[in-house]
């Protein structure tokens, strides 16, 4: 039952990211608000909980993963009941601000909590497995939830699922959830929290809107780089982190591929094909069995096979299922298999970032893996439409090459995993 607590609330926390993309025109007729609040809006949430991750994790490491789980699911629920009753488009961003701290508090401190909940290894690692799905389950869950409320309701209602899971994981928490122990008394790399927190915002908000504020914000992280370097106590030690290198990045690349595959699929499927939102919804359906299967396969593949083999397999067969995708015409057979593919990839990822992490460190790993998460869908977003709008006019045409080019990168990517597999057993045997 913890697994389920936990796993929901993951999933709510990133349903909550897509849960108003179709109620954005909606919202602006009935709040009356203007184009670039409502762009803010749009954005409020991601940019929160995008840049505020890593402090949640190293939060969640010190101070306790029951007790900061419990905190950020209080913000989130407060923040998702303001937003549905928000008379104005100011306090709906306010609030989606809101929510997106106290999500930053809660996802990373869920996924340690896995670790106390699993203390044997083996159990622990299917679990992992299968939490590498949910977020791109919970991806797609927004989406369609957004569709189905604004065909019958008001926009207000899409908030009623995260007051509802807040309500419950804060009542269940104390009996599911083993206690922690007293707070660690270990230093806090405040300058580090506040350069990387600021980097990662504005990057995440100039790859949507501002080239000038996508330079402002990798600055920013060179000089958290160079901030971490020298403390004592750095946020994030840079060795922890190059280990986890490769991960991150496919899990960073799998979101974007992801994220924008299905923007541009629901931009062809409503403006070329006319599907109604409803029924664009309704397409986005077909992934879900797929994603939820690919994470107790993996689970069961990584034991043998590795998880740098498992996530090379995951990466071409998401590369595969995007090169169908891009049959705009007949799209289902990729809406199955990159979803498949994507899942994988997740799952082998999740646990290839968390299987060394120290105990005192998994608030950490599990801020990372999100942060990666949450910098794909800006970053896919701003290549890869550039890329289908530079190719050509077309729509058909543009998106199906943009679709390739990302199939490209994911393949490069599975290439650079398996060569590093065959690299790490040759030191192995050389030992």
């Amino acid at each position: 039952m913890a697994f389920v607590l936990l796993g929901t609330v993951q999933i709510t926390l990133i349903a909550t990211i897509t849960v108003i993309t179709v109620a954005l025109p909606a919202i602006q007729r009935d709040l009356r608000g203007g184009e670039e609040e409502l762009l803010l809006v749009s954005s409020a949430y991601g940019l929160a909980f995008g840049g505020l991750l890593l402090l949640g994790g190293r939060l969640a490491d010190s101070l306790g993963r029951r007790r900061v789980f419990v905190t950020g699911m209080v913000i989130f629920g407060l923040a998702s009941a303001a937003a549905s009753f928000a008379p104005w488009q100011a306090l709906l961003l306010i609030a989606r601000f809101a929510q997106g701290i106290g999500a930053a508090l809660a996802a990373p401190a869920a996924m340690a909590l896995l670790g106390v909940v699993f203390p044997d290894r083996h159990r622990r690692g299917r679990a992992m497995a299968v939490w590498g799905v949910l977020s791109s389950g919970g991806a797609t869950a927004g989406t369609v939830l957004s569709g189905v409320v604004i065909t019958w309701a008001s926009w207000r209602w899409v908030f009623l699922a995260p007051v509802v899971v807040s309500a419950v994981a804060v009542t269940a928490a104390f009996r599911l959830l083993p206690p922690d122990h007293p707070p660690s008394r270990s230093r806090i790399d405040w300058l580090g929290a506040v350069l990387v927190t600021a980097g990662l915002a504005v990057l995440i908000y100039g790859l949507q809107h501002s080239g000038w504020m996508v330079f402002g914000g990798v600055v920013l992280l060179v000089l958290f780089g160079l901030a971490e370097r020298h403390s004592s106590a750095p946020l994030v030690p840079l060795s922890f982190l190059s280990r986890r290198g490769l991960p991150l990045i496919a899990v960073m690349l799998c979101a974007g591929v992801m994220a924008t595959g299905f923007f541009l699929l629901s931009l062809y499927l409503q403006q070329v094909s006319g599907l109604s939102p409803l029924q664009t919804s309704a397409a986005f359906l077909l992934p879900v069995p797929a994603i939820f299967a690919s994470g107790p396969l993996a689970g069961r593949l990584i034991p043998r096979l590795g998880t740098r083999h498992v996530l090379a397999i995951g990466l071409t067969t998401a590369a595969a299922g995007l090169l169908l995708l891009s049959l705009l015409d007949a799209p289902y057979a990729g809406l199955l298999v990159f979803p498949f593919g994507a899942g994988m990839t997740f799952s082998a990822a999740t646990l290839a970032a968390m299987q060394d992490a120290r105990d005192d460190q998994a608030g950490l790993a599990g801020g990372l893996l999100n942060t990666a998460m949450e910098i794909g869908p800006p970053l896919g977003l701003a290549v890869l439409v550039s890329l289908a709008t530079a190719y050509s006019h077309d729509p058909s045409s543009g998106y199906a090459f943009a679709l390739r080019i990302a199939a490209a990168a994911l393949l490069f990517t599975a290439l650079f995993s398996a060569h590093a597999r065959r690299t790490q057993k040759v030191k192995e045997n050389s030992e």
